[in-house]
């Protein structure tokens, strides 16, 4: 039986969210917390990733056509506990941990309809202008889209369901399945997840290449089988089946392509450049299929299941834990070679 909407007792009139106001310049404001829509449930923030995409916000003010045109609010990994529901929402929900998926697509586009929700042209994505996301205390999801968590999983790995989506959205593109030899270029925190998600798709051999010899080492404790320098080591003589490319350098797409043995399989995620040349002959004379990922589509059924279980360990990506006044800290915090994944905890006092 659904329920009207009312603003349960002990729910604040004010919140706290974190707003980037111009490149460089992030400050903590009181927002009015929202009410839910009719099919929308209110979520009180747990843990929050920062995502590279937060940091090039904060640091350019756009990301290709998107452009910070007004104040946003940054963080699109999220996760937290449904506090009130909607008017179309079972009032059981409230309570309920839940991990975000933080899209909104329209349900009649031609891309939804034929099951490519992620590439609907007029979606609404978290902290992608102008749309706000999940540096505050309260955000508004779909209901279907506040996918339920166990109780055995930790809020940071809730929140971190966002990124392993895309590793597992690239593993599926790749056709990743047992007995696959895998080729990562990138050891930053999507490649290591893909690295995780490759093995636990059954992949043998799950080779990470990266210049950094502190990010590779991170690759072979959380997943890699092998970690290599692309500068010394002999990428293109891998003769792997699947190639994911999570680093967006030019050379390493080039190298990744090589490595393929004929009729692989290239999956680019890494954003780099616009127009890298490409090895156009050896992408005929192999037979090749190289292709992208935008986000993800159902994809959280499978990334809850994979954390469950234990295949997959999100909470060891955790470098760093900051308070929502300290995001300009986190956003810098991750930057750092040895960072992988920067939680931000819209309810955890500062330090300071």
């Amino acid at each position: 039986m659904s329920s009207p909407v009312t603003r349960p007792s002990g729910l604040p009139k004010q919140m706290r969210a974190s707003v980037l106001s111009a490149p460089g310049s992030v400050s903590v404001e009181s927002r009015p917390t929202p009410s839910p829509a009719a099919d929308e449930v209110l979520v009180r923030v747990g843990s929050v990733g920062v995502c590279g995409s937060d940091v090039h916000y904060y640091q350019h003010g756009r990301i290709g056509d998107f452009v910070v045109e007004s104040p946003l609010v940054l963080g699109h990994e999220a996760g937290g506990a449904i506090v009130q529901v909607g008017s179309a929402v079972e009032a059981s929900r409230v309570g309920e941990r839940v991990s975000i998926e933080p899209q909104r697509p329209r349900g009649d586009s031609a891309e939804t309809l034929a099951g490519h929700y992620n590439l609907d042209p007029a979606m609404e994505f978290y902290a992608t202008p102008p749309i706000d996301g999940a540096f505050a205390e309260y955000v508004l999801i779909q209901s279907h889209f506040a996918h339920r968590v166990p109780d055995s999983v930790s809020n940071d790995a809730a929140a971190l369901m966002e990124p392993l989506s895309v590793g597992i959205h690239a593993a599926r593109k790749a056709g990743i399945t047992a007995g696959s030899r895998v080729l990562i270029t990138g050891a930053g925190p999507i490649g290591v997840i893909c690295a995780q998600v490759a093995r636990a798709f059954g992949a043998l051999e799950v080779v990470v290449s990266d210049l950094s010899e502190v990010r590779r080492a991170q690759a072979l404790r959380l997943g890699a089988t092998q970690a290599l320098d692309p500068r010394v080591d002999p990428i293109e003589s891998l003769g792997v089946d699947a190639f994911i490319e999570a680093s967006g350098a030019a050379p390493a797409i080039r190298q990744g392509l090589a490595a393929l043995r004929p009729a692989g399989t290239a999956v680019l995620v890494g954003m780099g450049a616009d127009d890298p040349a490409l090895p156009v002959h050896l992408i005929q004379n192999k037979e090749l299929l190289v292709t992208g990922v935008f986000r993800y589509t159902n994809t959280w059924p499978l990334a809850i299941a994979l954390v469950e279980s234990g295949a997959v360990d999100l909470d060891s990506l955790v470098t760093g834990r900051f308070a929502l006044d300290e995001v300009e800290a986190a956003l810098s915090e991750s930057t750092r070679e040895s960072s992988l994944k920067t939680i931000v905890e819209p309810g955890r006092l500062s330090d300071s």
